[in-house]
């Protein structure tokens, strides 16, 4: 189906945060088919390489799942350097006649980078360390930018607070909030 005429991917928001040596990823809960929420305690976050990247997914659910695979072994491949790892796995994404179908975004973690991966070859490295997914991502990351300047909150609090911001905008977006953390060194 050409890009243009493909459905507008509706599902989620996941949010990272990066503060005080200390980066959080977060999602909610919610999984929708059209306009019908089908579950709303979904985890959305996986820990990866032994708890040592975080990664979490927007999309179709059986299309980052096969991503998070093909993610994983690429981190196999090059265990101390996950820029290394996503960067493969994009250009994978994109350049595979079958990965090139798949609709799905992926935020990736570990102590020192924050990546948002995509099937059109981006690999983007936010500067303030705030990266959202998902039809929510955005409402998360302006509410996330807010938290951080004016206010004294930890990346986990800000993260919740922000999701649960979102969740009150997005649709697609609950208050079933998962979060996981990661602490530099």
């Amino acid at each position: 189906m050409p890009e243009n005429l493909r459905p507008r991917i509706r599902s989620t928001t996941i949010l990272t945060v990066r503060k005080d040596g200390v980066v959080a990823m977060g999602g909610d809960g919610q999984v929708s088919l059209g306009d019908t929420v089908m579950k709303s305690d979904a985890r959305k976050i996986r820990p990866l390489l032994d708890g040592r990247v975080l990664t979490g997914f927007a999309g179709g659910a059986a299309d980052a799942f096969a991503l998070l695979d093909r993610f994983e072994a690429k981190l196999k491949d090059h265990p101390r350097n996950m820029p290394r790892a996503a960067t493969e796995l994009a250009k994978d994404w994109r350049t595979d006649r079958a990965l090139r179908r798949l609709e799905a975004l992926l935020a990736i973690c570990d102590e020192k980078d924050t990546l948002l991966v995509s099937g059109t070859g981006d690999v983007i490295q936010p500067s303030d360390g705030i990266l959202g997914i998902g039809s929510g991502g955005n409402y998360a990351v302006a509410a996330a930018r807010a938290l951080a300047k004016h206010s004294n909150l930890s990346a986990e609090e800000i993260v919740r607070e922000a999701l649960a911001i979102a969740a009150d905008i997005c649709v697609y977006s609950n208050h079933n909030i998962v979060v996981e953390t990661l602490s530099a060194g």
